[in-house]
Order: structure tokens, then C-alpha cells, then sequence
């Protein structure tokens, strides 16, 4: 599949169901909606459509354990899916006392919470002068300069400062492919909470929970509880952008690894899913035909021949699921390649 950069205009795709779906599938705890949609369609973003006018249906991104899907044709001869649900009864729970508490069978998550929950309820990123403003961990009374679990330490103190509060580090600087910085990414490190004590302008501070070591000058945030809202599977249009970082720091990336992408919430949003692109290198198409950049001195000086710029070629896909406001987090769900720093994300 080719990415050719040019204006998108809307028609209604034909939505082709593969040849190799199930006539009927029950959905099963541990399901995601990503994974469905995929068994279905070779364009899961097309999920919504499948459903066509199945009036059973008030939502096709709300699918439950228990449901059993089955292919069908429609008066117009279009194949549609229709599901045969049993009313969605509540569990009843019991507590020792005897009260009953009820709970709503919960649909299956739209992407493996499992692989992003880190990112959604702790990973950030934020601009330097906000990092800057933050209070930090100064020490404790050892002597000591790293700190895990139920250690009490002493960090500035800050006229906003919550009983709950996360330590974090900033991890690494966001540059776009043209070397504007865009952001600062944010590593949460612990789980803490500010202890009653009178400490002068300080803060003591108890590690309750520390995921990697903590260090002096490890910057104090108010804890804030993320929750990955209901996501909605649409595909991009006009966007488009660059992977520009990974959050696992990994050299090879692919299928459910985690990248940053240099475009924000003004463009995206949590559910937008996005072709990945490869481009190779430019040729310079002389006598000798030669890819820019080659260490060959007379064509590096004149550059004698046509440049000729290879066209993007679709390797894979992603999934947006955090947005902020000048770069977004996004899982890998699809690749036939390595995926690397500088290729282009843009409409599926």
C-alpha cells in the first residue's frame, strides 16, 4: 500500500469481511475489541460499519464476554453481523453481612489494557518549565542516595502539595525529525504520600510503592488517578506525523510496543488508528545511479543527477490510546517490519 501525500476525500469504502472469519464467535473474557475487529477485517476501523443498521446494536464498540457474533446478509444483500446477546444480567455479590451489591458485567477493552495500563495511569509528557515547578526529594537520614519501599525521605515543599503525590523522573527529551524540542517524557518511579509531621519548610515523605529507584532530585506531582476513557476506533484522514520515540528503549520494535508520535490533541485523539509508513532513501539518479548520503566525494560536492524521492510504503499500523497536548503515546497492532525513529504515520 502506497501513501501518496494528497488531499483525502470522503467515499464510502466497501467493507470486505476475510475469508478466513468466523461464521459465528462467542467473545470470551480476555477478548479486545482491536482483536475482533482484525478477525473480521483486513480495515478493523470499518468495525462500526459491519454492524450497518443492526438496530440491536446502539453501540458496536461495546461488545460483551457471552456475546456470540454471526455473519449474515441483510434484504440488500450486504453481509452484516448480528450478535445474539442474552439480557445483561448483574452479578450479585455477597458480602459477609448479608447486603447485596450489584455490578454490571463490564464490555471488553478495546485494545490490551494489560500492555498500556502503565502509560495511561502514570507515563506522561510535559513541557520543561511545568517539570521545572515541581518540588523534588532532597534525602533522608541515613545519608543514603537511592530509596525504595517504606523509606521516609525529606523532598521540597509546595503550596499545592496533596496527601497523595507520584515521584517521577524526567527520562528523555522529544525532539520532532526537524529538531524542534517538544516535550520532556516523564517516567513515574513511586507511588508516596506526604506524612503529618511538622518538618519545617519540608515535606516527609513515605515511599509506598516504588517501581524503580529513587533518587534526590526525583520531582514530587500531585497523584492524579487515569483511567482510560471509552475508546472509540476511527480512522485518520488528513494526519499525519513521524514516530519520533519508544517508551521501552528498545532498538527493534513491533507488534504492542509502545511509540511516541509528534503529533497532539489538537489532531488526535485516543482510539485514531494510523498506517505506518516506511520511505527509503532518496536516489540521485546519474550515470552511476547512487543513494544520498553514500560516501562518494564527487557526488556528495555536485550531486550530478535526478533526485528521485521513493514513494512511502505501508508496514504496519497503530493505535493512539494518550494524547497530550504536542505528542501522543500509540501501540504498535500491526507490522511486517522493523519499526524505527522517522517513519510516517498517516491515514490507514
Amino acid at each position: 500500500m502506497l501513501l501518496v501525500l494528497m488531499p483525502v476525500y470522503s467515499f464510502a469504502d466497501s467493507i470486505l469481511v476475510k475469508n478466513t472469519a468466523p461464521e459465528v464467535y462467542v467473545v470470551k473474557k480476555g477478548d479486545t475489541l482491536w482483536d475482533i475487529s482484525n478477525m473480521y477485517l483486513d480495515k478493523p476501523w470499518q468495525w462500526p460499519q459491519l454492524w450497518r443498521t443492526n438496530i440491536h446494536i446502539t453501540n458496536p464498540h461495546l461488545i460483551y464476554p457471552g456475546d456470540k457474533l454471526r455473519l449474515a446478509k441483510n434484504e440488500k444483500g450486504e453481509i452484516v453481523l448480528e450478535v445474539v446477546r442474552e439480557p445483561l444480567k448483574p452479578l450479585i455479590k455477597l458480602s459477609p453481612e448479608g447486603s447485596k451489591s450489584f455490578k454490571t458485567p463490564e464490555a471488553i477493552a478495546a485494545l490490551p489494557w494489560s500492555v498500556i495500563k502503565p502509560y495511561i495511569e502514570n507515563e506522561m509528557i510535559m513541557s520543561k518549565e511545568t517539570y521545572d515547578r515541581y518540588p523534588y526529594i532532597l534525602g533522608d537520614q541515613e545519608g543514603a542516595v537511592r530509596f525504595a519501599t517504606d523509606n521516609l525521605v525529606l523532598g521540597k515543599s509546595s503550596r499545592r502539595s496533596k496527601e497523595n503525590v507520584n515521584i517521577v523522573r524526567m527520562q528523555n527529551e522529544l525532539y520532532d525529525m526537524d529538531g524542534n524540542f517538544i516535550g520532556l517524557q516523564i517516567r513515574h518511579l513511586a507511588r508516596a504520600k506526604l506524612m503529618n509531621a511538622d518538618v519545617g519548610k519540608q515535606k516527609l515523605i513515605k515511599i509506598l510503592q516504588a517501581k524503580l529507584e529513587v533518587k534526590r532530585g526525583d520531582k514530587i506531582i500531585p497523584a492524579v488517578k487515569n483511567e482510560l476513557d471509552e475508546i472509540l476506533l476511527i480512522a485518520a484522514e488528513n494526519q499525519t506525523g513521524y514516530i519520533i520515540h519508544d517508551l521501552e528503549q528498545h532498538n527493534l520494535l513491533g507488534k504492542y510496543n509502545v511509540v511516541v508520535l509528534d503529533i497532539g490533541s489538537d489532531q488526535v485523539s485516543a482510539g485514531t488508528i494510523m498506517g505506518i509508513y516506511s520511505q527509503g532513501p532518496k536516489i540521485i539518479d546519474g550515470k552511476e545511479p547512487k543513494y544520498e548520503g553514500e560516501t562518494d566525494i564527487n557526488l556528495n560536492a555536485f550531486k550530478k543527477g535526478d533526485e528521485i524521492t521513493q514513494p512511502a510504503l505501508k508496514i504496519g499500523e497503530v493505535v493512539v490510546f494518550k494524547a497530550f497536548d504536542t505528542a501522543s503515546y500509540a501501540l504498535i497492532t500491526k507490522s511486517a517490519k522493523v519499526i524505527k525513529r522517522g517513519m510516517i504515520v498517516a491515514r490507514p
